[in-house]
């Protein structure tokens, strides 16, 4: 078998793609993609330090910006597409299903195993988490003690949008669907206020492959579902993290049924005054950090919130990042 090699991504310019083999599932052959930054330097650059980020759901990476902060930094950037999202997804799969999230284990192990490939054993990695990646970030760490030296929590999805009896309530419920019927799409409504907040052709900066995340988004499905009510209530028990920790979010949620021109500059996902008190649950050292004026994604709000949160960044990283 010809092991795989960087190839040229999507993004461009010195932005490069490996696909990692996974073991296969109930649908078949499963991969996973490791996006690199690599632009030319004058000396080689081989940093002790790098960052793997994960995008959210309904998401890929797509954040150019954010690999050139990195750079900036001097920590080596990689960004994981997990299996059956983006530039991982293939014909013959059920869009981001998995029933357990601790399957991603495969790929976030394969991605540290190639990120100390290149850059060496003693390399220190955080791991900065977006949304889902951030729940899921959470929970590889807690199973990987020493492999994270931090954790960066951008609007991290902590806990189900209405408090823990919402998710006690819904979890009869959806258990019984996961047993009998895991892959049946749930009914659900997208006004589609995130995407507006985001796209250039509704007012927003951005443009991203609509096939990669589309609006509405891919359907909500039980075993999914499931999968992530159960990780939710492991983080509402404590998980007492080792490695310090940055949870970043909106000073504002506004999650309303109309359109509100405010919404620009709010969450309208997620409540971000219950992931900040999710967030104190996770370990001894844990930093919590509003922006005004963000939306659900910190980088891709207006230009003074993304650069308040990366000056967050550059301070926290600096106090506790590298140690």
């Amino acid at each position: 078998m010809t092991r795989p090699t960087w190839q040229p991504d999507v993004l461009g310019k010195h932005f490069e793609a490996l696909t990692l083999d996974m073991a296969d599932d109930d649908e078949g052959p499963v991969v996973a993609t490791l996006v690199r930054y690599s632009p030319p330097t004058r000396e080689p650059f081989r940093p002790a330090r790098a960052v793997l980020y994960l995008h959210g759901w309904n998401d890929y990476f797509f954040q150019t910006a954010l690999a050139e902060y990195w750079h900036a930094q001097g920590a080596a950037f990689y960004a994981l597409d997990l299996r059956k999202y983006g530039r991982s997804l293939r014909p013959h799969q059920t869009p981001n299903y998995v029933d357990d999230l601790a399957t991603y284990d495969e790929e976030l192990d394969a991605a540290a195993a190639q990120i100390h490939t290149e850059l060496g054993n003693h390399a220190r990695v955080m791991v900065m988490g977006h949304s889902m990646g951030g729940l899921v970030a959470v929970l590889w760490a807690h199973r990987h003690p020493n492999e994270v030296s931090g954790l960066m929590l951008n609007a991290p999805w902590l806990e189900l949008t209405g408090s823990s009896i919402m998710r006690a309530m819904s979890m009869p419920l959806v258990h019984s669907l996961a047993r009998t019927q895991p892959k049946v799409p749930l009914i659900t409504a997208d006004p589609g206020f995130y995407a507006r907040t985001l796209l250039v052709r509704h007012g927003g900066e951005w443009e991203y492959d609509e096939a990669w995340r589309p609006m509405p988004f891919f359907p909500v499905r039980p075993g999914w579902l499931q999968a992530v009510l159960t990780s939710h209530a492991a983080v509402a028990r404590g998980l007492s993290l080792p490695c310090p920790v940055l949870m970043a979010a909106s000073t504002t949620s506004l999650i309303l049924p109309r359109w509100r021109e405010e919404m620009r500059q709010a969450d309208t996902v997620l409540d971000v005054d219950l992931l900040a008190r999710r967030a104190v649950l996770l370990g001894p050292v844990v930093t919590v950090v509003r922006i005004p004026g963000a939306i659900h994604d910190l980088t891709l709000s207006a230009r003074p919130a993304r650069e308040d949160f990366y000056a967050h960044v550059t301070r926290w990283t600096t106090a506790y990042g590298w140690d």
